[in-house]
């Protein structure tokens, strides 16, 4: 019995560890890119990690963009800062509403986007 269970759980360990291993490849070069990998049905394989990699490349962006933003910044946020969720949600909905912005590069759409829903006043 002991045998049984320990082989039933090194081959569970196993199948998880290969699932696990398996490559995601995630393209995030455009806007209409960023907003495929943040509109990921949460039901799909790999969900987790796409929807990860959008908000942690939003999070990394912002960062980055206003940390360096000197002069005038291109966006900014009310407080409370709005919930990342619903701000990517929103970017998604952004993007698709005009075809020409899903080819602008991913983080220079998301900042255009930021901009003009959350402008400096």
């Amino acid at each position: 019995m002991t045998r049984l269970l320990a082989s039933a759980l090194l081959l569970g360990l196993t199948a998880t560890a290969a699932l696990a291993a398996e490559p995601i490849n995630i393209r995030t070069n455009t806007a209409g890119e960023l907003a495929d990998a943040c509109a990921t049905n949460p039901k799909d394989a790999g969900a987790d990690a796409r929807i990860n990699f959008c908000h942690g490349f939003a999070q990394g962006a912002i960062t980055t963009q206003l940390r360096i933003a000197t002069d005038k910044k291109a966006f900014c946020f009310p407080s409370p800062a709005p919930k990342r969720t619903e701000t990517m949600n929103e970017f998604v909905r952004w993007v698709r509403a005009d075809g020409s912005r899903a080819a602008l590069n991913s983080a220079e759409g998301l900042f255009q986007f930021l901009g003009q829903r959350y402008p400096c006043k």
